[in-house]
């Protein structure tokens, strides 16, 4: 066994094909996954694995650029989004309002792996955007004088330990 990695293989395995844009869909038990997913269904029963110990997990394993998420969550559920808001603080991801139609609808097809929970909170389905690390990528050694802009303001907010809000 390897000390602090995670033990699912076939979720490292995921984690490790991931590049730059690519999107990872962390779902409730209900959420209608499509049918030719990869997925990766972490529900053992109702209320575990939930979506927050997902999220907390990816968090320590991968760069996320991007939240999307329903806007329910911030307004209906404020225990769930103060979680969240806690696991991508310092991260320097973006939260970005998706409804419920157009996670189903648009972010499903797009991911390349689906990871199923066994929340059974409403709303609780969360598309992470894959990124690169800011800080290795543009570095200030390499005389680079034309940073991307995206890179130089996610470094900022993780040097500022930023808590990510919906706009």
């Amino acid at each position: 066994m390897q000390p602090n990695r995670i033990l699912h293989a076939e979720l490292a395995r995921s984690l490790a094909t991931l590049g730059h844009t690519d999107v990872v869909l962390v779902t409730d038990a209900g959420f209608p996954i499509p049918r030719d997913a990869n997925i990766i269904d972490l529900g053992l029963t109702a209320g575990t694995v939930d979506v927050i110990t997902i999220l907390s997990t990816l968090r320590q394993f991968i760069f996320t650029e991007e939240v999307h998420f329903a806007p329910e969550v911030k307004t209906l559920f404020p225990p769930l989004y103060q979680q969240v808001q806690e696991v991508f603080t310092g991260s320097g991801a973006e939260f970005v309002a998706a409804p419920h139609e157009e996670l189903i609808a648009i972010w499903a097809p797009k991911a390349k792996v689906v990871i199923r929970s066994g929340s059974l909170t409403a709303w609780a389905n969360f598309a992470l955007v894959a990124s690169t690390d800011p800080f290795a990528w543009f570095r200030d050694d390499e005389g680079i004088t034309e940073i991307i802009p995206a890179y130089i303001s996610r470094r900022q907010r993780i040097t500022d330990n930023v808590v990510p809000d919906l706009p």
